[in-house]
């Protein structure tokens, strides 16, 4: 098998691809034939050491393909079954992988193992915020940023079957029109326009109940104007950098705001949370309520260059890597 590795943090160039030897699968885990991996921004993070791991170490969150052979107490799972998942352990950048199947769910037939890979994180992440983080209501005003983005072009879709009128941020003209054929009825181009401003003004200066930002330092104050009062900021990436220190009476008080940084792993610990969160997914998908086109498709051989290009932002839309 082959398997993307990394023994230092740093640039893409720390990427590096072994030859591996695979072991029989242990208990309750499967060998899975990867047939695509999701590519996703958090992956720079453990790469570049903004989140610490311990090294070596591989990449990679998310894929799917088949199972090609199961562990002792495996139950639910059989080989030749269509499967995708998302979360620890790290390592998805490979050719073949032994994993567990607590967090394994089993793709529907119709649906393609391509984007089965790409929506795991990136679907589940809008799973819990639309529906747990803050379950948005039909007829309410969100804000989102980075809306032509992986994640942002499955919020918009989502969120307008939900009733939303949705604004979204982004930084192109070109990204301009993917926002608005991915659902979004308001779209600001943060370089040409005060968004903070825009959103008040498109708000009749109530503001907005809540702003989901997967950006960071960059939107932060802009997001904390925009919010109407009681709003909720929910702070959940950091593409252009990490928050800085926040003063609370200055900053959260004066509107009795609340901030709040969610993950995935707090969403999707037990097997009852990963059902209903793939449940709905998949429905959204086959209803054709969401709809996914893979922007780009990459070898794994290629892994640095896809590296280069997320941290360059010329991937706009959901990407991943063919391992074979």
């Amino acid at each position: 098998m082959k398997a993307v590795e990394i023994n230092k943090t740093g640039g893409p160039e720390v990427l590096e691809i072994k030859d591996r030897s695979l072991d029989k699968p242990g208990p309750d885990q499967v060998t899975i034939e990867q047939k695509a991996i999701g590519l996703n921004y958090i992956d720079t993070y453990h790469r570049s050491g903004l989140y610490p791991l311990k090294l070596p170490i591989g990449l990679g969150l998310e894929g799917a393909g088949v199972i090609t052979e199961v562990g002792e107490n495996v139950k639910d799972f059989k080989v030749g079954d269509k499967i995708s998942y998302a979360g620890i352990p790290l390592g998805s950048y490979c050719s073949h992988r032994n994993y567990p199947t607590k967090n394994l769910v089993k793709v529907p037939d119709g649906i393609d193992l391509e984007v089965a890979a790409t929506l795991m994180t990136k679907g589940f992440t809008v799973f819990y915020l639309l529906h747990k983080t803050y379950p948005v209501k039909s007829g309410e005003t969100i804000l989102f940023h980075a809306a032509a983005g992986g994640v942002g072009q499955i919020f918009g879709q989502w969120a307008k079957s939900l009733g939303c009128t949705i604004i979204g941020t982004v930084g192109s003209e070109e990204k301009v029109n993917i926002a608005k054929e991915n659902g979004y009825d308001h779209v600001i181009n943060y370089n040409k326009e005060d968004f903070a401003k825009k959103v008040l003004e498109i708000t009749d200066g109530k503001g907005v109940p809540v702003v989901y930002d997967g950006v960071g330092k960059d939107t932060l104050d802009g997001s904390i104007e925009c919010l109407a009062i009681r709003g909720m900021m929910v702070s959940f990436g950091n593409a252009s950098g990490p928050l800085s220190d926040i003063n609370v009476p200055k900053v959260i008080q004066p509107k009795g705001l609340y901030l709040v940084r969610p993950s995935m792993q707090q969403y999707l610990s037990t097997r009852k949370e990963l059902d209903e969160a793939s449940k709905t997914m998949f429905e959204k998908i086959s209803s054709g309520k969401v709809k996914i086109k893979i922007f780009k498709k990459y070898k794994l051989e290629e892994v640095v260059r896809a590296h280069q290009d997320l941290e360059g932002r010329k991937i706009l839309g959901p990407a991943v890597i063919v391992p074979n």
